[in-house]
């Protein structure tokens, strides 16, 4: 082994440790392996940037843009309200939320589809007095199963085909290679969510965190013979407040949200504090500040046209994570103020300006009324739900059904590539309305197109090295060289990968050594690639181990422990059922 492929290995090493231990962006840090492999010579320029061109992370980027024209004309949602109706008890409720979304989720990137889901699922459980707790973790979990059915249903998938054709020179695999192992995999995964799942989830009947606004809110007045008239903000000594911020001004009737700065206090107002209520007294105790007239009424309890409130989920990729609310400048970056943040299913009731922003955080928000519209795509945030009103335009519904359609039957048929018919799909879905340009351009999840292009740069590294080459001989010795047990720790490694890692990086960089054990133990290597797409997607163990996992976290009131009763067995049946029905179906001596 030369020292390009120790070097190769000591960086694998390093990104690994930095991804599992620390909360680096994985797009950042595989940037860092990209340009450290392209500086020491190990990969020349265009091969360390070939994962920018390559046809796989084309056709995620086309695929984003589908999703986001059957998200934007209601395509999705319209077709789940149709479903749904009044079922007798919970097993049915989960049934009816389930089977629809896996049938989604293998079509459709399943983030866009789980996001609008969710508001759905929420009002729809309380109509039918159903917790939601009971649904939301199936809900995810369908989404996910949904993925392992189709090779577009995941970006995994389509990543794994397109490397696997340029690292063998054969042609990627076909729309529905995956479906043989996937379909009875997601058949008895649905039946688990249908009848066990329910029963290990807990029965959250209280009030959601954010339900009493009075326990967080408080409202006092401006004296209007007070020194406090004219002055600004800041000079009234009102926004650096330790325990409080400043949500909302009513002024002679109106109302005036995510409050500047600049605005001058005048006498009367009626200023709506959010934070720790116990600070009321700090406040009386500013001269010119008087107990509000209206103590009897709940602050921000009346619908009013200037304001909405919104609950977001806090994504791994925003720029407010590891911040406290007051340094990251919440106000000023996306003109919303914080009434209250839940973390764990329960509010967090401590100094509202000191609390550390994490991911799977759910903020409860005041903003203006077109926050939810200008914010609903944007990568900080995996849901953003308007609790006043939510208005989907449906007229554009048929043409998004009929241009995803068109995408899926011209990949099946062979009419054309699946990389033609998803930007084909993605112009139509622009050309026709069913999203609009920027509706399109920010369903490009950048981060996680960045983090797919820059993997393969150590991906070819490990394979052009032989560092994969070394780390495949290590798995033979693992599993004594026996087929059947290459495939049990193939699948481990790349699940255990997949929840410390993105699972596309975990794929990325397995699949260059896997193809270096079947070629060193003249396999074939079909049932071991089709290992690395199945163990990549089924990740239910945790809330940070997929994206739709985060984004029930916080609205179906879960708790880390949630997650890890119900998805460790979940990991173990799922994965034990993929290496069965692979044993069954292929020969793999």
């Amino acid at each position: 082994m030369g020292w390009e492929a120790g070097f190769t290995l000591i960086l694998l090493v390093m990104v690994l440790v930095i991804l599992i231990l620390t909360e680096q962006a994985p797009h950042l840090v595989m940037m860092a392996a990209l340009t450290v492999l392209s500086i020491s010579g190990i990969l020349t320029p265009e091969m360390a940037l070939d994962g920018f061109s390559n046809p796989g992370l084309m056709t995620v980027a086309a695929l984003f843009v589908v999703a986001a024209g059957m998200q934007g004309s209601g395509a999705i949602q319209g077709i789940e309200n149709q479903l749904l109706g009044r079922p007798r008890g919970v097993p049915m409720a989960v049934l009816r939320v389930c089977l629809p979304t896996m049938l989604l989720s293998a079509l459709l990137n399943n983030t866009p589809v789980v996001a609008t889901l969710i508001p759905t699922v929420r009002s729809w459980a309380t109509r039918i007095q159903v917790p939601a707790s009971k649904l939301l973790i199936p809900l995810s979990y369908a989404s996910i199963l949904g993925g392992t059915l189709t090779l577009i249903g995941t970006s995994t998938n389509l990543i794994v085909s397109s490397q696997f054709a340029q690292l063998t020179g054969g042609q990627p695999l076909g729309l529905f290679a995956i479906t043989p192992i996937g379909l009875p995999v997601a058949v008895l995964g649905l039946g688990l969510l249908v009848w066990v799942v329910p029963r290990l989830l807990p029965n959250h009947q209280q009030q959601p965190a954010f339900a009493k606004l009075r326990e967080f809110t408080l409202a006092v007045t401006v004296d209007p013979e007070g020194p406090l008239v004219g002055k600004t903000i800041p000079a009234a000594g009102l926004r650096n407040l330790k325990r409080l911020f400043l949500a909302e001004i009513e002024r002679d009737g109106s109302l005036l949200t995510a409050v500047s700065p600049l605005e001058k206090l005048k006498g009367g107002d009626r200023l709506t504090f959010a934070g720790d209520t116990d600070a009321l007294s700090d406040l009386l105790a500013i001269r010119g500040i008087l107990p509000s007239n209206y103590q009897e009424e709940e602050p921000l309890a009346s619908d009013r046209p200037e304001r909405c409130l919104v609950e977001v989920v806090l994504s791994p990729h925003s720029a407010v994570l590891g911040r406290t609310i007051k340094d990251s400048r919440f106000r000023d970056r996306y003109g919303a103020v914080v009434l209250a943040v839940a973390r764990n299913g329960e509010r967090v009731a401590e100094n509202l300006g000191a609390i550390r922003l994490r991911a799977g955080d759910t903020l409860l928000l005041e903003a203006r009324p077109n926050f939810a519209n200008q914010q609903r795509q944007n990568r900080d945030f995996l849901l953003v739900n308007d609790l006043e009103r939510e208005s989907v335009r449906h007229d554009k519904a048929l043409l998004a059904w009929a241009v995803l359609a068109a995408v899926v039957l011209t990949a099946a048929l062979g009419v054309t590539s699946i990389l033609n018919a998803a930007l084909t799909g993605a112009a139509a879905m622009i050309l026709l309305r069913c999203c609009s340009l920027a509706q399109a351009h920010r369903s490009l999840d950048l981060p996680v197109l960045i983090t797919i292009g820059a993997s393969f740069a150590l991906g070819h590294a490990l394979h052009v090295t032989g560092a994969a080459q070394w780390l495949a001989h290590l798995l033979i010795t693992v599993s004594a060289g026996h087929p059947l047990l290459l495939l049990v720790t193939v699948y481990i490694a790349v699940s255990l990968l997949t929840e410390s890692i993105t699972n596309n990086s975990a794929a990325i960089l397995m699949l260059p050594i896997v193809l270096q054990i079947t070629a060193t133990m003249s396999l074939d290597p079909l049932p071991y690639v089709l290992t690395i797409m199945m163990a990549a997607s089924a990740s239910f163990a945790t809330p940070l181990g997929y994206h739709t996992n985060l984004m029930v976290y916080g609205p179906g009131n879960y708790t880390f422990r949630d997650f890890l009763k119900v998805g460790l067995p979940m990991n173990l049946i799922i994965g034990a059922v993929t290496i069965a029905v692979l044993a069954l179906m292929f020969d793999l001596r």
